[in-house]
């Protein structure tokens, strides 16, 4: 029913509400200054509810609260379909799901999806959000720490791997006693990858991954390092890799030797190293973030022996994608009936990009009137136009 104040209808206010991902339309002027006004009342979310990630048959709350003229009804849809209530699923008095039990069957009968709250009431409806619903889990490592043999003073890498949700933290363990994640010798990388650096004869052990999330922890098998005398050498060296502008970009560099050798790194064109932009992890690896095209070309890792004008080197390069723009575009021209026209046009990008003409939208070729010139030292296309004087 509209009130009963609805005697006269004058020009109302229209707004129009961004929240979140919700559209109001509003009407309504105050019956304080306009008497006998029709007005609506507003509908919101107070709350909506947000991602979430729970352990398997534990409880959860997905919050929705909305706000608006009563009575306003509350459903909540999976994927898009309603949700049916039960004695494990039920809306709570302020309209929030809550779920007594998380399930992860397969199929429908699995909790996990993508949660929205319909708020109703007789103006309208507004939909929240989405929020997805995931159930941790962590999965048996898909790669094991490996056994290796590395000289005094040299370095040593183990590496694992596994799937997770959410992804886990990864510590690494020597005789099941858990390593510092990053000392001056030892550095834990994003990926999971253990350096150690200096490599002493009290770190030969054995090396265990360790992963935790909430959903439990699980342990590697255990690899053996065995410490022998020998002499310098990279023994992970970098790779070309190609990136796209304002990515980051990590060369790995590890060197041993005896005494620990000294890494450095240069570029090939004897340019100097963005030192904005770049920091090295652990104690060689080089890291630029941000990337930019300068920062495209060979890079390489020097390892030296301290004292000594004893060095290895290795080398990876890094190619930089930037997308297409033009350094020069044709210009209008204006020529007599049997006269030659000619347009330029230089574009730039990684990789060079290939360049195409179109007349009034369409695509034209070259014939007995139009040419098309390449100069690959500048990247240049020119296209001659010559037309015959008609007889």
């Amino acid at each position: 029913m509209i009130p009963a104040c609805r005697r006269v209808l004058i020009p109302a206010v229209l707004k129009v509400c961004l929240m979140r991902s919700v559209w109001l339309v509003l009407i309504c002027l105050s019956p304080l200054f306009f008497p006998g006004v029709l007005c609506f009342s507003e509908l919101f979310f107070i709350k909506e509810p947000h991602d979430v990630t729970v352990m398997r048959k534990d409880p959860v709350i997905l919050d929705c609260q909305a706000h608006g003229e009563a009575p306003i009804a509350v459903k909540w849809l999976k994927n898009g379909v309603k949700v049916a209530e039960s004695d494990r699923v039920y809306l709570l008095s302020n309209g929030s799901l809550f779920i007594s039990e998380v399930e992860s069957r397969r199929g429908d009968k699995s909790d996990e999806g993508f949660y929205q709250c319909l708020a109703q009431n007789k103006y309208g409806a507004i939909l929240s959000q989405k929020a997805r619903l995931t159930i941790a889990v962590i999965s048996p490592f898909t790669i094991q720490p490996t056994s290796i043999v590395v000289t005094e003073g040299s370095v040593a890498r183990f590496t694992c791997k596994i799937t997770a949700i959410p992804p886990p933290i990864i510590t690494w363990e020597l005789n099941r006693v858990t390593l510092p994640l990053a000392t001056e010798r030892f550095t834990v990388l994003p990926s999971g990858v253990l350096q150690i650096h200096g490599v002493e004869e009290k770190d030969a052990g054995n090396y265990r991954c360790v992963a935790t999330n909430i959903a439990s922890r699980r342990r590697s098998t255990e690899a053996t390092l065995t410490v022998t005398p020998g002499k310098p050498r990279i023994i992970a060296g970098p790779h070309n890799i190609t990136v796209s502008l304002h990515q980051s970009a990590i060369l790995e560099c590890m060197a041993t030797g005896n005494p620990r050798p000294i890494i450095s790194w240069s570029r090939a064109d004897h340019k100097s190293i963005d030192v904005f932009n770049t920091k090295v992890l652990g104690s060689g690896n080089l890291m630029i973030s941000d990337v930019k095209p300068q920062h495209a070309g060979v890079y390489i890792c020097r390892a030296t022996t301290p004292g000594t004008r004893n060095y290895t080197i290795a080398v990876a390069n890094i190619t930089v994608q930037a997308p297409p723009s033009f350094v020069e575009w044709p210009e209008s021209l204006t020529r007599p009936r049997a006269g030659t026209a000619r347009f330029v046009c230089q574009a730039e990008g990684v990789p060079t990009p290939h360049i195409t003409w179109l007349k009034n939208g369409e695509r034209i070729h070259s014939n007995g009137r139009i040419k098309m010139y390449n100069r690959l030292n500048n990247e240049k296309c020119i296209t001659f136009i010559s037309k015959r004087p008609e007889m």
